[in-house]
């Protein structure tokens, strides 16, 4: 558990200085600003007399003069100085942040079953934060807001903490703006939340990302608090600077509302990946994080991904919560015990991963030389995409590819979690006693991974007769090939040119320039969570490196490719999403790759070889 949390600490700390937090950050600033709850100067009580007064105890004053003396009757007693309340310490920057790990740690595990029981809408979290936003913004702006915010709070016996009411609620409201920001962590985090599987580790690695991401937000807002006490124009002119922030806070969740923060984000460096992959995705964190929630197999962190040697990395998990088989007698369902005395072969894809495609011919190769011998191949398609949950869709891309080993549907991502699979593809080696003994993650390594086949396959018998060794030649592949490009207002990367609309046509144009592995749009579009959809006049343009290109499209229409300004194919698109293949040369090259849509055609990714 302790690593658990150093990771979720470190993930929350490196989070928290993202892009994706910059938006966020005036309103932190803000946060530690003076509240309503200053103390006012008020009359102070009458103490003993001095000076012109007689000796003895003085009668109680009746009335104040104008300037601040006393009188009993017509007598004037004495001068009194009017004593101000010692002001309370400013705690708002902690009550922001208090509210902010609660809400995150709160929502983040509860917020997919509670939203799901209640039958609300997805997105439902993140316009509640912007409505806090908007109600923190109109509390600075007129104090009987910000009264009705802390309302809740007056029955706190502490007199200052109920006056940091509203700036709890605004912790809380940014806590729900927040959940989007983060890498493998969350993901690990949310995943288990939507399982409704809580368990100790789970709890502790979202807190311990909360408290982390937490702490640079607080040294901000403490940062914003000192600024307001030493600057004189923050005091001189405190009601025109909250008005001003009132306006700001509103403005900015106006912004969020309709994403014109992402253009911002876009075009700032992801400066913190090389930070996140050393913490979030180095083989300790991967072993933690992939099937945490699951107990049951915790066995498979004994091992180490891609090592060239056969390990005990404990029983093999069940292949359970599947929709659909393929290539099985009547669709029956393949039982990993009645496989005992084989060796088995798990193979983690998805139909339009490249990468999967790649691998395929080997897994292929492998069952049909080795099955004879003993070999029992099994691919678990894992969707990415909503569409890759067809059943039909997968049965017909099965076909395509010629895989005749039997399929199973993971649509629920069951099996993936119970295998601790974090990849596509992925590859788990079996032996006859049903240990998993060996596991590699993405492309390549084939020649070792067969090796290990055939070891397994004579541990098993050792007078099998087993065939030459396929040799199926593996892709020259080049570090610098253009990475897989997504057609999504979330994961794409890359993108150039005008800053994108979520979910509503807007029309486009190219820059002047496209980077290297940069994309662009031209014309109209509509950018979706999935896929951009095609209007009038739509292009889209990448300048690539790599030997072959592809996309996946669906829809009716039709799309013509051109190859830097030369026009190389047309390609007729019609019904499921169905990977096509633009380009295909020899060797790796630069090119420029423009594609015309019909309208109505969807776009969902570009993939490269």
């Amino acid at each position: 558990m302790l690593t658990l949390i150093l990771i979720g600490l470190l993930g929350g700390l490196i989070t928290a200085v993202s892009p994706c937090i910059l938006p966020v950050l005036p309103v932190v600033f803000l946060a530690g600003g003076p509240g309503t709850g200053t103390p006012e100067s008020g009359g102070g009580a009458a103490g003993p007399t001095g000076g012109g007064g007689r000796a003895g105890p003085t009668p109680a004053a009746e009335a104040d003069g104008p300037d601040g003396t006393a009188h009993t009757g017509d007598t004037l007693v004495s001068p009194v100085r009017e004593k101000k309340a010692p002001s309370a310490p400013n705690r708002r920057p902690y009550a922001v942040v208090t509210g902010l790990v609660i809400s995150f740690s709160f929502f983040a595990l509860l917020g997919v079953t509670l939203i799901s029981a209640l039958g609300l809408p997805d997105d439902i979290l993140r316009y509640v934060g912007l409505s806090l936003l908007v109600l923190i913004g109109l509390g600075l702006i007129f104090p009987f807001v910000e009264r009705l915010l802390e309302r809740p709070f007056a029955r706190i016996p502490q007199r200052q903490v109920n006056k940091e009411g509203s700036a709890f609620v605004l912790g809380v409201g940014l806590g729900l703006l927040y959940v989007p920001c983060a890498g493998p962590v969350l993901a690990a985090i949310t995943v288990a939340g939507a399982r409704g599987r809580l368990s100790l580790d789970i709890v502790a690695l979202t807190v311990s990302f909360a408290v982390g991401t937490a702490i640079p937000l607080l040294l901000f807002a403490l940062a914003g608090r000192r600024v307001s006490e030493r600057i004189a124009a923050f005091r001189t002119r405190a009601r025109k600077l909250r008005i001003g922030a009132g306006i700001l806070m509103i403005v900015l969740a106006g912004a969020l509302a309709f994403n014109v923060t992402d253009a911002i984000q876009r075009a700032l460096p992801n400066y913190t990946a090389a930070a996140q992959r050393k913490v979030e995705d180095n083989d300790t964190a991967r072993q933690k994080l992939s099937g945490l929630y699951d107990n049951s197999n915790k066995e498979l962190s004994r091992c180490e991904d891609g090592v060239n040697e056969l390990r005990s990395c404990g029983t093999a998990p069940a292949i359970e919560g599947i929709s659909k088989w393929l290539n099985t007698p009547g669709g029956a369902p393949v039982d990993l015990k009645a496989q005992r005395g084989k060796v088995v072969l798990i193979d983690f894809w998805t139909y339009s991963c490249i990468n999967c495609q790649r691998s395929i011919p080997h897994i292929k190769a492998w069952d049909r030389a080795y099955k004879a011998a003993g070999l029992e191949v099994i691919g678990v398609h894992a969707p990415e995409f909503a569409f890759e949950k067809n059943a039909a869709n997968v049965a017909d891309q099965t076909r395509k590819m010629g895989i005749t080993y039997p399929v199973a549907l993971d649509n629920k991502l069951t099996t993936w979690d119970n295998y601790r699979n974090r990849f596509w593809p992925a590859k788990y080696l079996i032996d006859a006693r049903g240990t998993v003994r060996y596991f590699t993650f993405g492309e390549g390594k084939y020649d070792q991974t067969e090796n290990l086949i055939r070891d397994l396959l004579k541990q098993a018998d050792p007078g099998v007769r087993l065939p030459q060794r396929t040799r199926q030649k593996a892709d020259d592949l080049t570090q610098d090939r253009t990475p897989e490009t997504y057609l999504s207002n979330f994961r794409i990367r890359n993108y150039v040119g005008d800053p994108l609309a979520d979910d509503k046509a807007k029309t486009y144009h190219f820059p002047a320039d496209i980077p290297v592995n940069g994309v662009a749009l031209d014309g109209t579009w509509t950018a979706g969570y999935e896929y951009f959809t095609a209007g009038p006049d739509a292009r889209i343009a990448l300048n690539y490196r790599a030997k072959n290109a592809n996309v996946v499209l669906a829809g009716d229409g039709s799309v013509q490719v051109s190859v830097n300004g030369g026009p190389t194919r047309t390609v007729e698109v019609h019904g499921t999403p169905t990977l096509h293949e633009l380009v295909s040369t020899a060797k790796a090259r630069n090119a420029r790759l423009e594609l015309r849509l019909s309208p109505g055609v969807r776009a969902y990714s570009f993939t490269f070889g």
